[in-house]
């Protein structure tokens, strides 16, 4: 009897045990997300203009200091203009990295970052814009997919030039376009940024033309079905291929319904959207209308499905300098040169906290741009990536 008793309490043990190492492996088994952004400017500044020899070797420079400061991941603009940094049969070479667009800078950029990322067990995430074909003037390639569609309302010309999110063609162009890039690069991420609707009127025809044939819904409810849309076809192609695929939103919550219909709330409320979200919040802790803490408190609750991460993309760009928009916060980027490791502490409380991005590397590495404080900044940042 005692025998049996002995072997009763060892293999409650044995359970008991085993739910403690399932436990402890569920909360450790994900590393901390850190990335850094690297963006078109960058590109156009350390790729551009260059000889092969010398653009690889800055991008191998990039690479290391990312590596070198604690950072496990890399998010590159590879498509910023209806454009590319890698060889693609859909979008041309992108004038970023090349002397004009179209013209082949030498080698594949992408490719490259790739190679260089994987040396260093450095993640990487490929960043796409993608409706904008030019952020000023309407010059385009005739390489370009846009160039065929000058003139008519499949595209939308302001300071600017943007696709028509509410075309049929454009949505089978950006999902055609990253299904490109996810068959013939093993990158670990898809990422969109904040660029929807830059118009609230430009598919005003079309919207006409869907109440003919469906049921009445509200020019904005429109909006917000036409990128619900597109951003479910994109998901459904990154899952098929096993890579990730997320949103870079407004950090202001309303902006992204009033100003280019992203449905957030939608999107992390299922698993049909995305698998992450990473919001800009550019914010200090006393920004008067956006404080750091309300909204990041905002965004981690509007997360309804658990398996969506929340990364949180920080400002680094305003490390040191005046912030305007903040009124009677706006000097706390001068006077402190902790903001952004506090950030990352306070961000670490949050339910659904999986890691952090900083916008952007010039910020950090670019002599030139560099603020008193930059190296402050960094330094205190450094104390909790250890």
């Amino acid at each position: 009897m005692k025998k049996v008793i002995v072997l009763i309490l060892v293999f409650v043990m044995v359970i008991l045990l085993g739910f403690n190492n399932k436990s402890k492996l569920k909360e450790n088994d994900e590393e901390e997300l850190r990335a850094i952004f690297i963006s078109y400017i960058e590109l156009s500044k350390y790729v551009k203009n260059q000889d092969v020899n010398t653009s690889k070797r800055n991008i191998e420079a990039m690479i290391n200091n990312i590596s070198i400061l604690g950072f496990n991941t890399v998010i590159v603009q590879i498509r910023s203009f209806a454009d590319a940094i890698y060889e693609s049969t859909i979008y041309p070479w992108s004038s970023t990295v090349a002397k004009t667009e179209g013209e082949n800078p030498g080698y594949d950029i992408l490719d490259y970052f790739i190679k260089i990322a994987k040396e260093k067990n450095i993640l990487l995430y490929a960043w796409i814009n993608p409706y904008r074909v030019r952020s000023s003037g309407n010059v385009v390639s005739e390489k370009s997919p846009a160039f065929k569609y000058l003139g008519t309302d499949f595209l939308y010309e302001d300071e600017g030039l943007y696709f028509n999110p509410s075309k049929q063609e454009v949505e089978d162009l950006i999902v055609d376009g990253v299904l490109e890039v996810i068959n013939n690069y093993l990158v670990d991420g898809i990422l969109f940024d904040d660029y929807f609707y830059p118009n609230q009127d430009l598919d005003y025809l079309d919207y006409l033309n869907y109440l003919e044939n469906n049921d009445y819904i509200s020019f904005d409810d429109y909006h917000l079905m036409i990128i619900n849309k597109m951003v479910k076809r994109v998901h459904d192609v990154c899952r098929e291929k096993k890579v990730l695929f997320g949103i870079s939103p407004d950090g202001n919550i309303d902006n992204n319904y009033k100003k280019v219909f992203a449905d957030v709330k939608n999107w992390l409320s299922s698993d049909q959207y995305v698998d992450f979200i990473m919001p800009q919040v550019y914010y200090g802790f006393f920004n008067e209308t956006q404080a750091f803490k309300n909204v990041i408190d905002s965004w981690d609750s509007l997360i309804v499905n658990s398996d969506i991460k929340l990364y949180v993309a920080l400002g680094f760009y305003k490390v040191g300098t005046l912030d305007k928009y903040a009124k009677s916060g706006e000097m706390e980027w001068i006077n402190n040169s902790n903001v952004i490791m506090r950030e990352i502490i306070l961000a670490r409380n949050l339910k659904y906290y999986k890691g952090f991005s900083l916008f952007r590397y010039d910020y950090l590495f670019n002599d030139d741009l560099k603020t008193a404080t930059t190296m402050l900044e960094i330094e205190n940042m450094k104390k909790i990536l250890n």
